[in-house]
C-alpha cells in the first residue's frame, strides 16, 4: 500500500525531471570543460538523446537505474507497491531503449548509454569514453 496520498505522490510524481538532471548536468558540464560542444536534448534526433553530436553522429543516454531497470532481474522483485504498474512500465521502458539503440545504430550513430550510478562514480571513464567516440567519428 502506498504511504502517500494520491495527492502527495500525483505531487512528487510531477517533480520528476526528464531532462537536465543530476547526472546529466554533470557530464555536460565535464564534457563542456573538455572542449566538447554538443547538444542537448535533440527533438530532430530519434529517441531524444540526452547529448548529441549532429556532426559525428554520437548520441549518448544518462538513465536512472529506476526507470531504465538496471540489474532488472534483481531488482524487480523489490518492486513491492502497485507491482502491476512499474514492472509493465519499466520493461516497456527497457524494450523502447533497446529499439531507439538499434534504430540510431542502423542510421549510422555511435550510441552511448550510462548509468547514473556509472557517471556519479566514474565520471572520467565516461568522458573518456564520449571523447574516443567522437574523435572515432571524424
Amino acid at each position: 500500500m502506498d504511504r502517500l496520498t494520491p495527492e502527495q505522490r500525483r505531487k512528487n510524481m510531477q517533480a520528476i525531471k526528464n531532462r537536465d538532471s543530476k547526472i546529466e548536468v554533470k557530464l555536460r558540464k565535464e564534457l563542456w570543460k573538455k572542449g566538447l560542444r554538443y547538444r542537448k536534448n535533440v527533438k530532430g534526433v530519434f529517441g531524444h538523446p540526452d547529448i548529441a553530436f549532429i556532426k559525428r553522429k554520437v548520441a549518448i543516454f544518462c538513465d536512472s537505474e529506476f526507470w531504465h531497470g538496471y540489474d532488472w532481474a534483481n531488482t524487480k522483485s523489490g518492486i513491492k507497491t502497485r507491482r502491476e504498474f512499474w514492472i509493465p512500465k519499466i520493461e516497456k521502458n527497457i524494450k523502447r531503449d533497446e529499439v531507439v539503440n538499434k534504430t540510431l545504430e542502423n542510421d549510422g550513430w555511435i550510441v552511448l548509454r550510462f548509468w547514473g550510478k556509472e557517471i556519479e562514480n566514474n565520471l572520467q571513464t565516461c568522458v573518456e569514453t564520449i571523447e574516443k567516440a567522437v574523435k572515432e567519428k571524424k
